[in-house]
């Protein structure tokens, strides 16, 4: 029992891992590049930096919606269909 609960919380850590990488690795590469950009440029422009990462993040959002979707619906399933085993 307290094995199987183990187990559920590292996949647990492993799905919100999944789910929020795509976002997370997209700011960070956007704001490296645009840090480039304004050191080579010497624009130091505050805004600069925000808007590139956010059209970025909500992109990738947009585009991994339906797998980040499916793998929160199945996960939620076997969530659902662990309860009788943990009321035990």
């Amino acid at each position: 029992m307290e094995n199987e609960l183990i187990k559920l919380g590292i996949e647990t850590f492993k799905l919100s891992l999944y789910l929020g990488l795509p976002t997370l690795l997209t700011g960070m590469l956007l704001g490296l590049i645009v840090s480039i950009f304004q050191a080579t440029t010497q624009i130091n422009e505050t805004t600069l930096s925000f808007i590139p990462k956010i059209i970025g993040v909500i992109l990738v959002l947009v585009l991994t919606m339906p797998w980040m979707l499916n793998i929160t619906i199945e996960f939620s399933e076997r969530m659902f269909n662990y309860i009788p085993e943990f009321v035990k």
